[in-house]
């Protein structure tokens, strides 16, 4: 499953429409959305309801800043749209153009007001991520840098296709047999007629929820030592990932922790060595732990060492019987298997 994001390119003077357009490719290339103002009239208080409704809608906020403030009243459309931004919670990314790069006079703001304005912004800018351009190519690639970095570091919600995401219905049914799961498993009574009869419908259900499991997938990647990008995308299925992951989540992992494990026990490529820090996206490992989660499959490590910084995850009760089941079945495959007339033995 792929996670695309909306990115917001604020609002920015004519002088930086080179370095916008630019910016639109790079997102569309990186496999995302941008969303531009352009079609808007900030200064119309309707219109600038609905630009502010979109940036809360967005997943990041991208700023382009050259030596032109963008208007005469202040705050410019940009600067406004940043501070909505602050506001709703939307991470910022800021890109500042370095003093030193050469720029016609034209496109330099000239009146002091307006100055001081600009750099009272810039500012403010360098609260959050940044970096410096000196052109346009440079734009471009300190973009990309920084997007990704912010991305891995401040992984967001997104949006996914709907067939691809775990459905209410998928939920609500895993939800429902885990709590009937609790209800039968209190009824079984030893030697009783009525336990056999609580057990065969212990396993159904164990079979409903295992084959719920094996029909979802989703998308991952991997970054290497050496590489540049994310890449080797595999689609797998979520059976397979809470068979790996079950054991790891006994004493509880965090993202970072999941991140190295499945990055190098699945990694597609062993010629190539993962990176040591993220080599499995943060954002799909923290979709996954969610969607399990929403199935009652683990839930938050509570008193976890650094937990606060980083999310952990430990597996439930419920996830450690279907873990059981689904490790009692491969065993009496195998077993199967070995019995078989012809077999040799091993």
């Amino acid at each position: 499953m792929i996670t695309k994001y909306h990115i917001f390119i604020s609002s920015a003077p004519e002088d930086l429409k080179n370095e916008r357009l630019e910016l639109e490719k790079l997102i569309f290339e990186l496999g995302h959305i941008p969303v531009v103002p352009a079609l808007f009239d900030t200064e119309n208080k309707t219109e600038g309801k609905i630009v502010n409704k979109i940036i809360e809608e967005c997943d990041y906020f991208l700023v382009p800043v050259a030596h032109k403030y963008g208007a005469e009243r202040r705050p410019s459309p940009a600067e406004a749209e940043f501070s909505h931004a602050v506001r709703a919670g939307i991470p910022v990314i800021a890109l500042i153009i370095d003093e030193k790069a050469r720029r016609k006079a034209s496109k330099r703001e000239k009146e002091g007001p307006l100055i001081e304005a600009l750099e009272n912004f810039k500012d403010k800018l360098r609260d959050y991520p940044y970096d410096t351009w000196a052109g346009v190519a440079e734009v471009r690639q300190k973009t990309r840098a920084i997007l990704i970095q912010e991305m891995n570091l401040n992984p967001r919600q997104g949006w996914v296709r709907g067939n691809e995401a775990v459905q209410p219905g998928v939920a609500n049914e895993l939800a429902r047999l885990s709590s009937e799961n609790e209800a039968l498993k209190r009824q079984l009574k030893p030697g009783k007629e009525s336990s056999r009869e609580t057990l065969t419908r212990l396993k159904a259900h164990t079979r409903r929820a295992l084959k719920i499991l094996s029909s979802n997938k989703i998308f991952l990647s991997f970054y290497y030592a050496a590489g540049k990008n994310w890449e080797n995308t595999r689609e797998y299925r979520y059976l397979h990932l809470f068979k790996l992951l079950a054991p790891e989540l006994s004493l509880g992992k965090n993202t970072a922790e999941l991140s190295r494990f499945l990055g190098n026990t699945l990694n597609p490529d062993p010629g190539k060595t993962p990176r040591k820090d993220f080599p499995a996206p943060s954002n799909t490992i923290k979709k996954v732990m969610a969607d399990f989660a929403l199935l009652k499959l683990v839930k938050t490590a509570e008193n976890y060492p650094g937990s606060g910084e980083d999310e952990a995850w430990e597996i439930t009760e419920y996830g450690k019987d279907l873990y059981a089941a689904y490790r009692m079945h491969q065993l009496e495959r195998a077993a199967n298997e070995q019995a078989r007339p012809g077999r040799k033995a091993k």
